[in-house]
């Protein structure tokens, strides 16, 4: 799967399959594959694992080489033991902060689990295969919309209501591709995970103040 079988697959959802009079140009549908592959990856994220290198005497860590993060799943320190040890952090733009005792006293590797965007271009695509299919049928629910909102109150050769049935029909494939993220969405899948104290602790509640 590459971005080109990707826009042949929302083509044939849309019924738009002839060269000569494509309704969509090609950088128009790439726009809205785009669209519907970062809705993926918002709700089902790729899982990748980098190693860092921390500062001697310094707990914090730059994430700028982690390309499309998302999130920060869990953090590795030190490595090499077993059960692996992950430790607490926090996360402030592009840092990310070791909440631990001591700072490391020389350059140590970190192991940090993450979330990230997929991809989907030329000549690679990190999509799952099972999801190929719904990337496609976001795409098209988003081309159909953006369709029928241009082609309003303007002629057109298959009649007036021909907006009217893309919008419906974009509506009903846009609601049945967000049903589906929130299924697949990584929020609702049961993961074993080690549970942080936060590095603020949430503000004490206090009696009011009275006169």
């Amino acid at each position: 799967m590459n971005l080109s079988d990707m826009r042949t697959r929302v083509r044939r959802d849309l019924h738009d399959e002839d060269p000569a009079n494509y309704r969509w140009t090609d950088t128009v549908l790439d726009r809205h594959i785009d669209r519907a592959v970062r809705e993926l990856s918002l709700a089902i994220p790729l899982e990748a694992k980098a190693t860092l290198t921390t500062t001697a005497n310094s707990r914090d860590i730059s994430l700028t080489s982690l390309t499309d993060l998302i999130a920060v799943e869990a953090v590795e320190y030190p490595l090499g033991e077993y059960p692996p040890s992950y430790v607490p952090f926090s996360i402030w733009l592009s840092t990310l902060t070791l909440l631990v005792d001591a700072a490391p006293t020389s350059a140590q590797s970190v192991n940090i689990y993450y979330a990230k965007m997929h991809t989907l271009d030329a000549t690679t695509s990190t999509l799952p295969t099972h999801l190929e299919e719904l990337v496609a049928s976001g795409a098209a629910a988003y081309a159909a919309i953006e369709w029928a909102s241009f082609a309003t109150n303007r002629i057109n050769v298959g009649g007036q209501d021909v907006w009217r049935q893309y919008l419906t029909w974009g509506q009903e494939r846009l609601a049945a591709f967000s049903r589906a993220l929130a299924k697949y969405s990584r929020r609702n899948a049961v993961r074993v995970r080690r549970l942080y104290r936060p590095a603020t602790p949430p503000a004490e509640e206090s009696t009011p103040w009275q006169p």
